[in-house]
Formats: C-alpha cells, sequence, structure tokens
C-alpha cells in the first residue's frame, strides 16, 4: 500500500512538473492520471495479458513523444533537469520490466524492450545478461545488443557478445552473417575516420612513415569525428609503423576474412555463402575492399562447394557483372549497386561464364548442375536486344557439348530444343531440322515428361499438321514413364489448347477413358477427374452452353459409375457450387455423392454450409446423425471440428 502511494505521489510530481512548464493542461494530466488507472486495474487482474502491457508501453510512448513535440514547439527554454524530462521513459522501462517478470520466456518481449532502451540511449539497461542466460539460442538477442555496443564505438564488447552468441549457436547463418558485418561496420568507420584525421591520405604518400607530426592529440580531438571509447581503437590510432601496417591490413579485410573463414569451417552450407555474397555485394564499403572480399569468397567457395548447384551459379554470375572492375573506381566511391555489363564487357561475361559451365558441366556427371548449365542458357539468350550472334554462341555451344558426350540429361536436351525452336521462329534455324532434332531426343530419353513437352511445344507452333501433333502427343502419353513427376502435364497439355468449352469437356472424358485401361497413372485419372469437375462446372455456366442442373447431375452420376471418384473430387465439384448458384438442392445431391467417398470431410463441408446460411440446428443435426455411421476416431474428429467451425463463425 505505501509503495503504490509513493508512486502517486511520484506520479503526481511528473505532471505538476509538465503543467508548470505548460506542456500539458491540468485537465489533460487529470485524463492521464484516468487512463493510467484503467491500465493498472487491467494489469493488476489474476491473468494478465501480454498485450495489455503492451498497450500500457504504447500509450507512455506516445505520451512522451507528445511531450518532446510540445516542448520543440513552445520553444520551451532550457532549465536544470526535472522529473518531467525523463519520467514518461522511466515509466516506459518500468512497464517492460513488470511483463518481462511475469513473461520471462517471450523472447519477442525482451526483444521490444532492448529496442525501447536502444532508442532512449540507455545504455545501462541494455545488458544482455538476464535475456541471454534465459535464452542462450536465441541470435537476435545477441545482434541487437551488439549493435548497440557498436553504435557506442565499442568494438571490442560488440565482437565479445557475438563470438559468445556463436560458440552458443554455431549452426546459425544470421549469426555468422551479423559478425561479418559488424567487422565491415567496423572497418568502414575506421576507414571514415582515419580519412578525416588524414592518416590514410598520409600512408598512401609513404606505407612505412610516421604521420604528419603536426597531427597531435589535441588536432585529433578537434575533429568532427568522435573520439574513441574502446581500447582497441586507440592502439590502432597509434602513430609510427606499426600502427601504420593494422591500418593497412584492417583495410585490406584481414579481419573480416578471418571471420569468412572462421564462418565456413563452422559452416560449410551454400546458404551461408549465399548470405555473405548478398551481404559483401551490397554493403557500402569501398569498392577495392568490395572486389577483395569477393574474390576471398569465391576462393572459398571454390574450395569448400565447388560443385554445388547454387555454388556454380554465384560464381557464373560474378562474370557478368562488372564487379572485377570495381578496384579501378573511386576509392572513395560507396556505390552497393552492380551495373550489368554491356558491349564487349558483356560479350566477354558471356563467353567467360559459358566456358565455365562448360568446363564444370565435362567433369560431372550430376543432373543438378547440367541444369544450371541450362538454365544459364535460357536466360541469356532471352534477353532483349541480345545480338544473335551471341545467341547462336551459345547454342551451338550448347549442341556441341551434348553431342561431344552423347548426352541424355533432360535439362540439356530441353533447353537446347527450346533455344532452337525460338532461332527457327526468329528465321536462323529451320523448321525441319528443329523436329528432326527434338524427335532424336526424345528417342534418347523417352520415358522423361519434360523433353516431351519440350518436343510438343516444338511441334505446336513449327509443325503446321495438327494430326501430327496429336499424335506425338498422343505417343508422348504411352511412352512416358508413371513415375515422372511432370507426367500429369503430359496428359493435359493439349486440354487447355481447346477455346470451346464443350470440345475440352468432351476431350477430358475421351482422356478419362484411356486413363481407365492403364491401371499405372492413377494419379493422373484423379487430376483429369478434377479437371473434368471443373470444366463441366464451367461448361454449365457458360453463356451459350447452357448446360442445365438435371443435365449436370446426370454426367456426375455418370462420372461416378465409369471414372474413379475420390473424396477429393467431389470436395472439388462441392467448392464450386458453393461459390457459385449456391443451390441448396444441387449441393445437397452432390454431398450425397461426396459422402460415399469421405463421411467425415462431405458432413462437414456441408453441416459448415447450412450453418453460414442461417441453418445451424440443421448442421448440428447432421453431425449427430452422421455420427453413427462412423468409428469411435472420425466420430472424434467430427466434434472437435465442428466445435472449431461453430466457433470461427
Amino acid at each position: 500500500m505505501e509503495r503504490v502511494q509513493f508512486q502517486q505521489e511520484q506520479m503526481l510530481d511528473e505532471l505538476k512538473d509538465l503543467v508548470e512548464k505548460k506542456v500539458f493542461t491540468a485537465h489533460e494530466t487529470k485524463k492521464i492520471m484516468k487512463q493510467r488507472s484503467s491500465f493498472e486495474a487491467t494489469l493488476v487482474r489474476r491473468v494478465a495479458k501480454k498485450s495489455d502491457f503492451l498497450r500500457y508501453a504504447a500509450y507512455e510512448m506516445s505520451l512522451e513523444h507528445l511531450r518532446r513535440k510540445r516542448v520543440d514547439r513552445l520553444k520551451i527554454p532550457k532549465t536544470p533537469v526535472t522529473v518531467s524530462d525523463f519520467a514518461l521513459v522511466r515509466r516506459q522501462f518500468h512497464i517492460f520490466e513488470r511483463a518481462l517478470k511475469r513473461f520471462k520466456s517471450d523472447v519477442g518481449l525482451w526483444i521490444e524492450y532492448i529496442q525501447v532502451a536502444k532508442r532512449e540511449h540507455a545504455r545501462s539497461l541494455l545488458t544482455p545478461n538476464s535475456a541471454l542466460q534465459l535464452h542462450p539460442k536465441v541470435p537476435a538477442l545477441y545482434i541487437l545488443a551488439a549493435s548497440h555496443e557498436l553504435d557506442h564505438l565499442s568494438p571490442t564488447a560488440a565482437r565479445s557478445l557475438l563470438q559468445r552468441g556463436i560458440r552458443l549457436n554455431s549452426d546459425s547463418i544470421e549469426m555468422w552473417t551479423e559478425y561479418v558485418k559488424m567487422e565491415l561496420s567496423f572497418t568502414e568507420s575506421l576507414r571514415r575516420r582515419w580519412d578525416i584525421l588524414g592518416i590514410s591520405q598520409v600512408e598512401t604518400r609513404d606505407q612505412d612513415a610516421t604521420p604528419d607530426p603536426d597531427m597531435t592529440d589535441e588536432n585529433t580531438n578537434s575533429t568532427d569525428s568522435p573520439a574513441p571509447k574502446d581500447a582497441e581503437m586507440d592502439r590502432l590510432n597509434q602513430p609510427g609503423a606499426e600502427g601504420a601496417r593494422a591500418r593497412r591490413q584492417i583495410l585490406d579485410g584481414v579481419i573480416v576474412k578471418a571471420i569468412m573463414d572462421s564462418a565456413v569451417q563452422a559452416l560449410p552450407r551454400i546458404e551461408l555463402f549465399e548470405s555473405l555474397n548478398k551481404l559483401i555485394t551490397t554493403y557500402p564499403s569501398t569498392p577495392v575492399l568490395r572486389a577483395s572480399l569477393i574474390a576471398h569468397l569465391d576462393n572459398l567457395l571454390r574450395s569448400t562447394l565447388f560443385e554445388h548447384p547454387r555454388a556454380i551459379k554465384i560464381l557464373y554470375t560474378r562474370l557478368l557483372t562488372s564487379t572485377a572492375d570495381v578496384a579501378s573506381q573511386a576509392s572513395t566511391s560507396t556505390n552497393a549497386n552492380v551495373e550489368g555489363l554491356r558491349g564487349q564487357a558483356l560479350i566477354d561475361g558471356i563467353r567467360r561464364a559459358n566456358e565455365m559451365l562448360i568446363s564444370v558441366v565435362s567433369e560431372t556427371r550430376q543432373e543438378s548442375v547440367r541444369q544450371v548449365y541450362a538454365e544459364f542458357a535460357l536466360e541469356w539468350c532471352a534477353v532483349e536486344n541480345l545480338d544473335e550472334n551471341l545467341r547462336l554462341y551459345v547454342l551451338s555451344s550448347l549442341q556441341a557439348l551434348i553431342w561431344r558426350q552423347k548426352s541424355s540429361s533432360p535439362s540439356l536436351l530441353c533447353a537446347h530444343i527450346k533455344l532452337m525452336t525460338e532461332a527457327a521462329q526468329r528465321g536462323t534455324v529451320e523448321s525441319a531440322k528443329v523436329l528432326a532434332v527434338a524427335r532424336r531426343y526424345t528417342s534418347r530419353a523417352p520415358g522423361v515428361a519434360s523433353v516431351w513437352l519440350s518436343r510438343l511445344g516444338a511441334e505446336k507452333v513449327l509443325n503446321d499438321s495438327v494430326d501430327a501433333v496429336a499424335k506425338v502427343w498422343h505417343e508422348s502419353r504411352r511412352m512416358v514413364s508413371a513415375d515422372d513427376g511432370n507426367l500429369v502435364d503430359i496428359w493435359i497439355w493439349g486440354i487447355y489448347s481447346e477455346d470451346i468449352q464443350e470440345k475440352r469437356l468432351n476431350l477430358f472424358e475421351e482422356l478419362l477413358n484411356e486413363s481407365m485401361g492403364d491401371p499405372s497413372v492413377h494419379r493422373v485419372h484423379e487430376q483429369l477427374v478434377l479437371g473434368y469437375v471443373t470444366a463441366l462446372y464451367q461448361c454449365r455456366k457458360g453463356a451459350k452452353t447452357g448446360l442445365e442442373t438435371d443435365q449436370t447431375l446426370h454426367k456426375l452420376h455418370h462420372m461416378q459409375n465409369r471414372f474413379v471418384s475420390t473424396g477429393k473430387v467431389w470436395q472439388r465439384l462441392f467448392e464450386l457450387e458453393a461459390e457459385g448458384s449456391g443451390d441448396e438442392r444441387e449441393l445437397e445431391r452432390v454431398y450425397e455423392l461426396w459422402r460415399k467417398s469421405d463421411m467425415v470431410e462431405a458432413t462437414l463441408g456441408w453441416a459448415e454450409w447450412l450453418l453460414k446460411n442461417g441453418k445451424g440446428k440443421e448442421g448440428s443435426e447432421l453431425i449427430v446423425r452422421s455420427k453413427g455411421s462412423v468409428g469411435e476416431d472420425e466420430q472424434t474428429a467430427l466434434e472437435t471440428r465442428w466445435v472449431g467451425v461453430v466457433g470461427a463463425i
């Protein structure tokens, strides 16, 4: 009780001070008191929520923001610090501390608290011990605390925090990336400071010479750069040959490279390389340093994961950017954008990338590596306004690789067919030659759907005979392996080229009859039935075709008797009807067909529709009736999920 009274007295003191300074009116302070009382009453209830604390803290933050704005607007003269200058911020911290006592395990709450303390420059509150003792496996906490230390020119403390975090989270890509980023930031801050002090210019003229004797401590402290607050920075600023050598090594990125080495040794994963690559190529460091770090990263990548497809992509992409010329740019430039190559540089870049990829593909049999080369060829030949001779160079290189290796790689074969088809459309390759190559390639890989799809694409645009294209499509359905992941794409390839809905529906029925004769394509059959249901619904809804409801139901019964119809098929039809006309009679008929395949899903679907359409009693009765037709597990599932449906609505 005494504590509450003491808090109220403090509260009155701060509000009185605000009134005396004319920041708030007496009426406003009364409203503040009333609002705070309301928040406090909420917090002392038996089960306070985290959101209650956050709303209270947000209210105090808005008050502090308003106080600062009014102080600036009213141009209140500066006076010795009084209670109202810090009380609102202090109250924010107090609310967070109370929340953290109750929700110690909430990582998000700790992060919000640290961010508020950082924003208010409350360095003493940012000691991470409490949070990190409870959550030693949360990288974000180490990163926030280290960032704050670095902002206050204490790289040693920041480095110590990140190293501690890495010891406990050595498998965290985020931790390693932030560690490298911190060292990059540290290097850049030193470079800028030394530029201001004139140290780097002196060393440029004579790397072994000592700094200008006129550069005294007094001159150093007179610069706009903040004075160092870290023993390590003090040592680096020392004059003499030893200090000069240390500064040269730092500007060359020796610290950053050492951290990269440690990161790769601890976590040799492609995700780490991708993260570091993004950081280094976009961080606003000097072009010389960036080029040096990129070269070091590429060397690590070659020695660690050279045959990884994503590693190869990083390396060949490097040859297609202007980073190789970055060292020739102004040393003070901090432009992080890498410009694309143009003209002769682009030609040379594509040539170098193409040669590198061919060399890698020639030494491996991994399809994933070949796919990288195929993607490269397709991507760069599709570049707008690319010189035709350059396209033909890539095309001929790809063709030579296939012929030399007698390759049956689906990736390479598909890419070659697609590029030749595009060349034929531009008039640089004969159509007959393209179709002949496509036929030869499907004979090399007869069971691969992707190669057949590439051939079908070529046949569609280059073959004038509709019957010939239809025969190729039929052959592809017969030849492609039932285990191929793209088998469904083969079967539906020609369906959606039909613009007339009734013809599309008839084509679906033909394919369904064909698939019924082959048990190995059961997966395709289900997808065809799903497509058939959608086409049937669209055909009935079409303005020109006008299939009536009774005709639709007749077809549905025909589908049920003739084709293998799963619960998923009837569910799809039910959803289409519910989204469309929503006719209750027809939906009930669909439900009766659906429940024969999946009683639980059908019952829940129909009961939910009834509930949403004002017939909750009928829906509940349906659930009760259906429980008698299913097993014990299904009864439990029905009850649990129905409660969830009712609660959500």
